[in-house]
């Protein structure tokens, strides 16, 4: 009797969670690595744009895309220099403003503005703040369930020159971060409670930009997390360090999600040295080691993202007009393109989205090992300072976040 009780009260307190389908919203998509999985899109713009179907300006300052799941459009922001805490917005799919609640200190020097995406799951939305604290919120309201201050409940003591921008990642139960550090370089979290699951201890250096990813790779689950000078692979069920190794960057930023496929993890970082750039590691059959395959520094693409495709890799060249296509066996480059500028890149239904950081032109873009051609490109018309959230794709809209600007177009087929 107590037991059928207890089931009774959780549905009844989580009423969506049981009986209505919940969706969720990860960082760059479902599998972190820039594809959607959308159908029926256009193939080609209108002249001018595709429609725009509303916008908002009001954000403040901030560089984190989106995160759109049940009905919700969910973003952050500071909204003025006045100010040094952040807020997460909520609207509907119309572009009401359902809420908007601030939830604590965020990023306020060099490059004012709040650099997480939010995750959404089911019911609950969870934040790192660049100030250095990871919160959980309840998606309906936006109240605070609970928070973990980097600084104060987890010794850190070095917070990234530019602040942490890591969107965190959710397996099952937990929630994973990289504080960085010596004691909690990466920790799991009970993602209910925010209670300590478990602590990898680092080697002191400062967390860096990205966000860790969570592989099965022949039956073992490896979180791949990076720090300032390192990539590392790490027991998800444990958190004892299997491998370490090394990779340099000027000022330590690191801030492109790694890849995986087919027992392969390719991290992509601007070059400075002959252990920087983009570099493949192949994992032992267990994954409790790794090792370099291969390296291409001539491709050095600082926070833009690449996305993999069959057995290439697509991204741009860090502030140069220089797009690639990349072999994922060899690291050779297959093709290049001086059409766009540098900037973002997804993948959405055979066609690639490149969204530029210096001139602000979002491009529909089609492309192969053999070639790289800007079908349909449009100047975002919204908005303040960088270009340099990632473009979101979710049931045939596109949301373009710039700065204090958010923009909703649609992109899919009309019936």
């Amino acid at each position: 009797m107590n037991k059928i009780l207890l089931v009774f009260f959780i549905c009844s307190a989580s009423f969506s969670s049981c009986f209505k389908k919940t969706e969720n919203s990860k960082w760059r998509g479902a599998n972190h690595d820039g594809i959607y999985f959308e159908t029926g899109l256009l193939k080609q713009w209108p002249e001018d744009a595709p429609e725009m179907d509303w916008s908002f300006e009001g954000l403040g300052f901030g560089y984190g895309s989106v995160a759109v799941a049940n009905g919700k459009v969910h973003v952050t922001g500071i909204k003025d220099t006045a100010t040094t805490f952040g807020t997460l917005f909520a609207f509907d799919l119309d572009g009401e403003l359902l809420w908007q609640i601030d939830y604590g200190p965020d990023f306020c020097r060099s490059f004012h503005g709040t650099r997480s995406t939010p995750t959404v799951i089911g019911n609950y939305i969870y934040i790192a703040s660049g100030a250095g604290a990871v919160y959980c919120f309840d998606a309906e309201n936006g109240d605070e369930i609970w928070s973990v201050d980097f600084v104060k409940d987890l010794q850190v003591d070095i917070i990234p020159r530019w602040g942490y921008a890591e969107s965190v990642f959710i397996d099952g139960n937990n929630l994973i971060c990289v504080p960085g550090g010596k004691e909690n370089n990466v920790v799991s979290l009970n993602r209910f409670t925010g209670e300590m699951v478990w602590s990898s201890k680092g080697y002191g250096e400062v967390a860096t930009y990205n966000s860790p990813i969570l592989i099965n790779h022949n039956g073992n689950r490896l979180l791949i997390a990076m720090t300032s000078g390192s990539i590392m692979g790490i027991n998800a069920d444990t958190g004892e360090m299997y491998w370490r190794k090394h990779q340099f960057q000027r000022n330590s930023i690191h801030a492109n999600t790694p890849l995986y496929f087919d027992g392969k993890i390719v991290v992509s970082s601007e070059s400075g040295n002959d252990n920087s750039g983009l570099v493949q590691l192949q994992l032992s059959e267990d994954g409790k080691k790794a090792k370099a395959v291969w390296r291409n520094l001539k491709f050095s693409n600082l926070m833009s993202g690449i996305v993999r495709i069959d057995s290439s890799i697509y991204g741009s060249v860090y502030q140069r007009s220089d797009w690639q296509v990349i072999s994922w066996n060899t690291g050779e480059i297959l093709h290049k393109s001086k059409e766009l500028g540098s900037g973002t890149v997804i993948y959405a239904d055979g066609m690639f989205y490149c969204y530029t950081e210096r001139k602000g032109e979002m491009a529909l873009v089609e492309a192969t090992p053999e070639k790289f051609e800007v079908i349909s490109k449009f100047s975002v018309p919204l908005g303040t300072l960088q270009h340099w959230a990632h473009p979101v794709i979710k049931d045939g809209k596109l949301y373009i976040r710039h700065g204090n600007a958010l923009m909703v177009y649609s992109i899919s087929k009309k019936i």
